[in-house]
């Protein structure tokens, strides 16, 4: 299975338009090699690079998201809600861009796409730990696509 966006590679620089500093827009992925079984597919993107004295576990939730169906190749914004946009760290059910602390070293995006051999029953006001709670004992697979930005 692959994950994918059309804007960076994977390791490249995420383009300003997706962040804090640009129009904050969504960025495009494209899905590829989902499992036979699959029954749902779930994103996760976070920064595990957050300074300690900002956030203790180093980490921001970027975006979260479940029961996205398996035949979903392209998500992007013109798609519009697909499945349920859970718990962002800042307590928004959207998209949040990019936005390191100004001069900190350059942080990594990590988008990973579970392939599920469930439905997921969780409330739209789960995050994360609540989605990695739920899909235990569920992945059939999993794919990783892993973006960069710094503020100067």
């Amino acid at each position: 299975m692959r994950i994918e966006s059309p804007a960076f590679r994977d390791g490249g620089w995420i383009p300003v338009e997706y962040t804090a500093d640009g129009r904050e827009s969504q960025v495009p992925l494209e899905f590829s090699g989902v499992p036979d079984g699959a029954l749902s597919l779930a994103l996760v993107v976070h920064d595990p690079d957050v300074p300690r004295d900002r956030r203790p576990d180093g980490n921001f939730d970027h975006w979260v998201m479940w029961n996205i169906p398996p035949g979903q190749h392209l998500l992007t914004e013109q798609d519009g809600p697909v499945g349920v946009v859970g718990r962002t760290t800042r307590g928004t059910n959207t998209w949040i861009g990019p936005a390191p602390p100004p001069g900190d070293r350059a942080h990594r995006y990590v988008f990973t796409l579970y392939a599920l051999d469930t439905l997921l029953d969780l409330s739209d006001s789960a995050g994360r730990p609540e989605l990695e709670a739920a899909i235990g004992g569920h992945v059939l697979e999993r794919a990783l696509l892993t973006g960069l930005f710094q503020r100067a």
